[in-house]
């Protein structure tokens, strides 16, 4: 029985350090959200719809959402888009409305920011900013992170709304130095979990 766990705790620490040297020595977080992102385009169009990510306990936008403020900034200046749609809800102020205001701080005017700040997920994301955009026939764009692309955007079309994808690096960023591969790869590892879930109840 004891060289049965000695062998067991072995075989453990052994695929623990297969682990740490794959996600930390090869391009695994590199290629696993590329693989999420999709084709890497820069669409322009009518609506820019900027999915909310992350908070913290005080209600502050978290890393994704303020790496999705930021593009979501800088895809308006580069482009042609005539309104903003942020999207996401929270308490005591939505995630929405907190990157709503750095969008105007970076020069985006509030007149042509619309929120949605009922929706706590993706999935909620999809179905509420469809309900908003009903009849509206610009085309629509969706930014959001490299690693949530690929269920946003699935999620957005099965809600109804045709919409092209706009993925930035985020993990792929990260995932590019030794020292953020591994809080890249943990958000893969949740992300794909999340996909999962996802298909298995028929909404992406």
């Amino acid at each position: 029985m004891l060289r049965r766990i000695v062998r067991t705790l072995i075989h453990l620490l052994a695929s623990l350090g297969l682990l740490v040297f794959t996600v930390t020595a090869t391009p695994l977080t590199l290629w696993w959200s590329a693989r999420l992102a999709g084709p890497w385009n820069d669409p322009k169009g009518d609506v820019l719809i900027v999915a909310g990510g992350s908070t913290l306990d005080d209600g502050m936008i978290g890393s994704s959402s303020y790496w999705r403020a930021i593009h979501g900034a800088r895809s308006f200046r580069q482009g042609s888009f005539r309104e903003v749609l942020v999207a996401g809800g929270g308490e005591p102020d939505s995630v929405a409305a907190r990157i709503a205001d750095y969008l105007v701080s970076q020069g985006v005017p509030r007149e042509i920011i619309r929120l949605e700040t009922r929706s706590r997920t993706t999935r909620e994301n999809a179905v509420n900013v469809a309900a908003l955009l009903a009849g509206h026939r610009g085309r629509k764009v969706l930014l959001t992170s490299d690693y949530h692309m690929y269920r946003a955007y699935r999620a957005f079309l099965k809600a109804g709304l045709e919409v092209e994808p706009s993925p930035f690096p985020d993990a792929g960023k990260r995932g590019s130095s030794w020292q953020g591969r591994w809080p890249a790869f943990l958000d893969l590892v949740e992300e794909s979990a999340k996909i999962l879930y996802y298909r298995l109840h028929g909404w992406i």
